[in-house]
């Protein structure tokens, strides 16, 4: 039998419900004449959701902001209610969704910890036997006794957790409380969640913008975008699907024409941009790793520039520099005449991880700029045999590194060697 059983689950919302009395007014007298009301139609954050976990499964639940992710949760921790259709939760349940939400300001650490749990169903004893255990996790020992209006709201995000996970209960439902606290505390909370997971066999429904940490937790995962599910199924394959989703949509948003790229520099404008020779569209260009690249940059100068150093560049969207390359000293002493011109970049061979990047572009002349400009057209980098995913923790640029094994020098090991046909190289001595 399923642990949690979820079956064309709706969730609407009336948007505007506050109106102002000029409104409420017109309204009423609408009413009042039997004319008929405007009503905005309501907001589905869930529409026609159906799915089953079996007890044990570890399931991630991903999609963008506003997919309906945290509409989830609610209804299955039973916080809201559904509009239509059903939802089973059999086991108790341990929502770590607002982690920290009903602590009283006036209360220490401590009492708070006991209304906290006991809020969560846990019984006196239980909280008495598991208190110094809480206390040790959430790193506050020194500090327990005072009102919690005091702590620093990481302070009181790790007491929220380190309480959420001491319940024993079989349905975990997470929803990003792995990135809370510092560095090292997130570790920590990771650590804890893995544990939970493998050594009491939790059924665990999570919710994360960190796709490499629902692959490594997650056996399957569930990708929703507005309040529908769009592909169920292996954890890495539905990663790959929402990288597909997200990288697209983060290029159409930059939204640039032809001749729409904005520029503040009064002496060089970039006018259009072009890959592999066909006119660039947001969304649509999409390089294959390995290959050879060409970018033309089309640009109008409205003075003569002397000496000119051209410089392009990639970056992430969220502008960490990878690579990039210049002229330097190689069109040094002459000069860029007033009107178009273009410059061609070839690229021999594209060797980032898959992706979307974005072009930085630069013209000199001499030492200064007079042409600077970041998140000029963004691309995407493709690559079949590497799963965006796991890709992330490959970082941006393969190595390309070769490992040569070296062992000593020996008959038997020699020997041996050459019958599994290893190369290696000897060490005398």
């Amino acid at each position: 039998m399923p642990a949690i059983e979820v079956s064309h689950l709706t969730k609407e919302y009336r948007l505007g419900a506050m109106q102002s009395m000029r409104k409420g007014v017109q309204q009423l007298g609408a009413r009042l004449l039997g004319r008929p009301l405007e009503v905005q139609p309501p907001f589905r954050a869930l529409d026609d959701v159906s799915f089953s976990i079996e007890p044990g499964e570890v399931v991630g639940v991903i999609g963008h902001n506003g997919a309906g992710k945290s509409t989830l949760l609610k209804m299955l921790a039973r916080v809201s209610t559904p509009t239509k259709g059903s939802v089973n939760v059999r086991g108790r349940v341990a929502p770590l969704i607002e982690v920290g939400a009903g602590f009283v300001g006036d209360f220490t650490g401590r009492e708070n910890i006991y209304l906290n749990a006991a809020i969560l169903g846990m019984s006196r004893r239980e909280i008495d036997r598991k208190l110094d255990e809480i206390i040790d996790f959430a790193e506050l020992s020194q500090f327990i006794d005072t009102p919690i209006k005091r702590y620093s709201s990481g302070m009181q995000v790790k007491l929220g957790f380190a309480i959420a996970t001491s319940v024993d209960a079989e349905v975990l439902i997470v929803d990003e409380v792995l990135s809370v606290g510092d560095i090292a505390f997130q570790r920590k909370s990771f650590d804890r969640m893995e544990s939970l997971i493998r050594t009491k066999n939790r059924t665990v429904l999570l919710v994360s913008h960190n796709i490499r940490q629902v692959e490594r937790i997650c056996s399957r995962a569930i990708l929703l975008d507005h309040g529908r599910i769009i592909q169920d199924g292996n954890a890495t394959e539905v990663g790959n699907r929402y990288f597909e989703i997200s990288d697209k949509r983060l290029i159409k948003q930059q939204n640039l024409s032809v001749s729409g790229i904005p520029s503040e520099w009064p002496d060089v404008e970039l006018r259009r941009v072009r890959f592999n020779g066909s006119d660039h569209e947001p969304g649509d260009f999409v390089s294959r790793y390995g290959e050879p690249l060409e970018v033309v940059l089309y640009f109008y100068a409205r003075k003569p520039i002397k000496s000119p150093t051209l410089g392009i560049g990639i970056h992430t969207p969220d502008l960490m520099y990878i690579c990039n390359s210049d002229t330097d000293t190689q069109f040094r002493g002459g000069f860029i005449p007033e009107g178009e011109f273009e410059v061609r970049w070839s690229i021999p061979k594209v060797e980032v991880m898959p992706g979307a990047y974005a072009l930085r572009v630069s013209v000199a002349e001499g030492e200064a700029f007079v042409y600077y400009a970041e998140n000029q057209p963004r691309f995407l980098v493709s690559r079949s045999d590497v799963s965006r995913a796991y890709g992330n923790e490959k970082g941006f640029i393969e190595l390309g590194a070769r490992a040569e094994l070296v062992l000593p020098i020996s008959a038997n090991s020699v020997s041996s060697s050459a019958a599994r046909g290893i190369a290696m190289t000897s060490v005398s001595g």
